[in-house]
């Protein structure tokens, strides 16, 4: 079966902890068992486990992230997701420089090119 590829659409919170989520789920698994892990409703659907994700692209304006791999990216202020796990084998995608459509903020004028 074919991996599921995942884009990133900006590297915050949000994105930080699906990538962490994803990482612990896919550890807590190695084996073909039935998961002892809580949390996910159903550990595998139509096939696909957490095993099968894969992060391989992100794009992001800020540029305390952008050329960073995604595993280290998440991890860059201001983010402050909580942690739940910092062992990430993958993603090493590199954070690409998304096009910032927020011209009329000075915040972000500040943290983009």
């Amino acid at each position: 079966m074919k991996k599921i590829k995942v884009a990133v659409i900006g590297v915050g919170n949000c994105a930080s902890s699906l990538i962490q989520g994803i990482e612990f789920y896919r550890k807590s698994n190695p084996s073909n068992s039935k998961p002892s892990t809580l949390g996910l409703m159903n550990y595998e659907i139509g096939g696909y486990r957490p095993q099968d994700i894969e992060v391989v692209c992100a794009f992001d304006i800020d540029k305390r992230k952008v050329g960073l791999p995604v595993k280290k990216a998440i991890f860059q202020p201001p983010n402050c997701t909580q942690l739940i796990t910092n062992h990430l084998s993958a993603p090493n995608a590199i954070v690409q420089m998304g096009k910032n459509l927020r011209r009329d903020c000075r915040a972000y004028a500040r943290i983009s090119r």
